[in-house]
């Protein structure tokens, strides 16, 4: 089990798909269903953890693709040895690809989106945020714990938790491998979705350079710059050579979706150039790449 990819076969293996989603309060669970219900499963909020297993075998619901049930800690009767029951009955079903999907969040990010939208806790309505998140972790490690996949969502956009769902999930998607390059900023922590990561904090720094410094990796300039220091083509060198016979591998062990994230100090110069250079490299491997800048507009006087 990791915390950024499904531990089983990828989403074309022709069995009926169904994801359990559950996590903590604020992790991001309506976004996360909303993204399923785009990609064409069929959507529930909430639906008691007795009534799951007659839904699945539903005539109605059957003829459906893929079914995604979202349950947390407001469902009445919730328990996590219910919900574990549940998950377990349903994967062990013929013709089924069940997979349970728990969205983490750090308590910090946690406390500033309760606050930011007024929320009340669900588990602290008369108490502070802080000890409804306490509780709620408490209550519910087991299930992250024995999740078939883990997100993080506490440095994610609403746009890239989209993003790891289509890309994990996507219930069309031609059997292979496909990849996501993204640049970040150690300033702001590692992507917390990244499969592999790469540091290029040791190339020319663009930043000394105060005519480079207000622009990015993608200008020309910058790229000159950084490609004049000696180490940076054999490090892009020796990262294709580590990953192109890599990523089959990953392919073997059912993943269907990575992400590779190039970090550097501030996120705009050495790890956009990287990741741009990488991902045209992978895509010339025959790879579906898409590649993103975490945080490319930030830190614009920053090292």
């Amino acid at each position: 089990m990791t915390d950024s990819t499904p531990s089983d076969t990828p989403p074309s293996d022709g069995r009926r798909h169904i994801v359990l989603l559950t996590g903590m309060s604020g992790a991001g669970l309506s976004t996360a269903l909303k993204a399923f219900e785009d990609i064409g499963y069929e959507a529930v909020d909430n639906l008691r953890l007795a009534l799951i297993p007659s839904l699945v075998a539903d005539e109605q619901t059957t003829a459906a693709k893929a079914l995604a049930v979202a349950v947390d800690t407001r469902n009445a009767n919730f328990t996590v040895e219910e919900l574990l029951r549940v998950a377990h009955e349903l994967s062990e079903k013929s013709g089924l690809n069940a997979k349970l999907v728990f969205l983490e969040c750090s308590d910090e990010a946690l406390q500033r989106r309760f606050t930011e939208t007024r929320r009340r806790h669900p588990l602290a309505v008369d108490r502070p945020v802080t000890d409804g998140i306490k509780r709620e972790r408490e209550m519910l490690w087991r299930l992250r714990d024995e999740a078939d996949h883990v997100i993080d969502t506490s440095l994610l956009s609403i746009h890239d938790l989209r993003r790891l769902i289509v890309g994990h999930y996507w219930l069309d998607a031609a059997p292979g491998l496909t990849l996501f390059v993204t640049s970040f900023s150690y300033r702001h922590g590692v992507p917390r979705e990244a499969d592999l990561v790469f540091d290029a904090r040791f190339l020319a720094n663009p930043h000394w350079d105060a005519k480079l410094r207000p622009l990015t990796g993608q200008d020309p300039k910058v790229a000159a710059y950084i490609e004049r220091d000696a180490d940076y083509a054999p490090f892009l060198d020796h990262m294709t050579q580590l990953l192109v016979p890599l990523l089959p591998r990953y392919l073997q062990e059912g993943k269907s979706y990575l992400t590779i994230a190039v970090g550097c100090t501030g996120g705009r110069h050495r790890s956009v150039l990287v990741a741009e250079q990488l991902a045209t490299i992978l895509a010339g491997h025959g790879y579906i790449v898409g590649i993103g800048h975490r945080d490319l507009d930030r830190n614009a006087n920053k090292a």
